[in-house]
């Protein structure tokens, strides 16, 4: 299984950017996905995922608003379109990918119930 990130770079605060996952090697359809993030010197922490089973969307609470998860199975792609992009949304981005289907948002806001992840992609934000 490989999850390949990608789309980051260096903007200036109020830019835009998309990132893309593409996984290969997994059914992709089967699998919940999600978006981590781990600022400098910090703890990785959630960003946004998404449920196959219920359309389900979940996003950290920084990022509400801002940001939107989407997929595309024909692509075996996951998206996070990121708008309004802050200093603090400065971070090395990772895609999961999570097989089993979970009832609430806890299992997908969580790292350690997800099966696969990618390299990440950096995001630098500039004030």
């Amino acid at each position: 299984v490989q999850l390949q990130a990608s789309g980051g770079g260096l903007v200036q605060a109020g830019a835009s950017l998309r990132l893309s996952c593409a996984a290969s090697g997994l059914t992709f359809s089967d699998y919940n996905m999600g978006w981590f993030r781990q600022p400098p010197g910090k703890e990785r922490e959630f960003v946004a995922a998404f449920s196959w089973k219920d359309n389900s969307s979940y996003y950290a609470d920084s990022v509400k608003g801002r940001f939107t998860i989407s997929r595309d199975n024909a692509k075996n792609t996951v998206y996070l379109q990121m708008n309004s992009l802050k200093p603090e949304d400065t971070a090395v981005y990772y895609c999961a990918a999570l097989r089993a289907y979970y009832s609430g948002r806890y299992y997908y806001t969580t790292e350690g119930f997800y099966d696969y992840w990618g390299q990440g992609t950096l995001v630098t934000v500039s004030s």
